[in-house]
């Protein structure tokens, strides 16, 4: 529950801001520069939300692979809307990239405490 809780306090301050500067609840109707700021701050709140736990020497649990995959499909459905609109969308690919390299060096770290 502890872990549940630490991992939405990003999600909840990233959308109390989108409510209170972009009037939404939507992050994906946003605009490219306005998404990526929205986009950045659930990243980096939810990385340093994981960074927490490691420093605590909590496990990752199941919940913060949830978190990040709905992190990283959120990601995808900006990605694919904004290739179909033909809106450039290269900051948000690398972003993108980044997320996935970073999730499975933490995945493969979780593997491993498993297996031990």
């Amino acid at each position: 529950m502890k872990k549940l809780i630490i991992h939405s306090l990003p999600v909840v301050i990233s959308l109390i801001g989108l409510m209170a500067v972009h009037q939404t609840f939507n992050p994906v109707t946003l605009k490219g520069p306005d998404f990526l700021r929205f986009y950045l701050i659930l990243l980096l709140g939810f990385y340093a939300s994981l960074f927490m736990l490691n420093f605590l020497k909590e496990t990752i649990s199941g919940a913060t692979f949830y978190f990040a995959g709905f992190i990283f499909l959120l990601g995808i459905i900006k990605l694919i809307r904004g290739i179909m609109l033909g809106k450039p969308v290269g900051f948000l690919a690398m972003i993108l990239i980044a997320e996935g390299i970073v999730t499975l060096i933490f995945i493969s770290g979780h593997v491993n405490e498993k297996i031990k």
